[in-house]
């Protein structure tokens, strides 16, 4: 297919091998034919989280049955963001899609998020109707609503790996951790128009897995990680600034009640815990303001550097019309004043 130009558009398309993996050389026969389908030429980009060698000889396999792809092999096990990173680095298209190396949503349907990229800059699975028992339901549903209240963002099926966006927005995605299950919200945060995109999951896609409860940890961690970046990252003070006052105020006020009551009421003080634990609050809600001055120090001393924004359109007057509109009205002055 071609772009405005008549330029014929490439897709790269980034693949990340990590701990979950299929059969690669299933699950490349099928994307490729619905790559094929589109009518863009494409190139594939697999990138191995660390030497996996049951993966590199599948992988090696393909290439030796004449199938144009290209490996990527990290040092060592680095995360499924960092992979995606060093894919994005390497991919030359002008559009990337991101494509989990197990069977997750049927091939067919990478078709749709591309087209989905006609009014958007980043499209994004929503498998639908969704496979999992009750408790999986659950638990879904109550990630993406803590996910909605923290981002004010609604989206339904971050954990799917099927995406597809625009080479100017893969080249402004920062990832590390755990960030790549939250490249829609990050791409919102950067102005990008997100769209998601009801694909129907691969039959094959029953993968059973047990979390243990440190991942549930792990999963809000990353979401007050989400919290900070979306709502605070150029605003510190008002996250610490709001728990640091709240903190001085209430150890402040516990700490005048005692005091009135110590000189009024005969109540003596050194028998009394709560004054440690007022004087405590205090003293960490001070610091904890102080914590966020100096972060907003910071970001002013570098804000020329930081760029969290992106440029939508701009438009030029015709050539000579900004400064000629001025002269002519001064003109017209002059000759009524003559």
């Amino acid at each position: 297919m071609l772009d405005g130009s008549g330029r014929t558009m490439t897709v790269s398309i980034v693949i990340p091998v990590s701990d979950r993996c299929g059969d690669l050389a299933d699950l490349h026969h099928g994307y490729r034919a619905a790559i094929e389908a589109t009518g863009y030429t494409y190139e594939f980009l697999y990138v191995l989280d660390g030497p996996q060698p049951q993966a590199s000889a599948a992988l090696a396999q393909l290439r030796n049955e004449g199938e144009a792809i290209s490996v990527v092999t990290l040092a060592r096990y680095f995360g499924e963001s960092t992979a995606l990173m060093a894919g994005f680095e390497k991919a030359t298209g002008d559009i990337v899609m991101t494509l989990p190396s197990y069977h997750q949503i049927e091939p067919e349907e990478i078709r749709l998020l591309i087209a989905a990229l006609e009014d958007s800059d980043l499209a994004i699975g929503y498998r639908w109707p969704r496979a999992g028992g009750v408790f999986e339901r659950i638990r879904r549903a109550s990630f993406h609503r803590f996910v909605k209240m923290v981002t004010r963002q609604n989206f339904h099926d971050l954990g799917c790996g099927a995406r597809a966006m625009k080479r100017a927005t893969c080249l402004e995605l920062q990832l590390y951790g755990d960030l790549h299950r939250f490249i829609p919200v990050l791409a919102d945060r950067q102005g990008f128009r997100v769209r998601e995109v009801k694909v129907r999951q691969s039959p094959k896609d029953r993968w059973a897995h047990i979390y243990r409860p440190r991942e549930y940890t792990r999963r809000m961690l990353d979401i007050f990680t989400i919290l900070f970046l979306v709502r605070f990252t150029k605003r510190p003070l008002r996250f610490f600034g709001t728990i640091g006052v709240s903190m001085f105020l209430l150890g402040a006020l516990a700490i005048t009640i005692m005091v009135i009551e110590r000189m009024f009421f005969g109540q003596a003080l050194s028998e009394r815990p709560a004054l440690l634990l007022a004087s405590l609050a205090a003293v960490l809600g001070l610091q904890l303001l102080a914590i966020g001055l100096l972060g907003e120090l910071v970001i002013f001393t570098h804000a020329r550097q930081v760029k969290d924004y992106q440029v939508a359109e701009i438009v030029h007057f015709p050539e000579g019309l900004a400064l000629d509109a001025p002269e002519r009205d001064r003109s017209d002055r002059l000759k009524s004043v003559g």
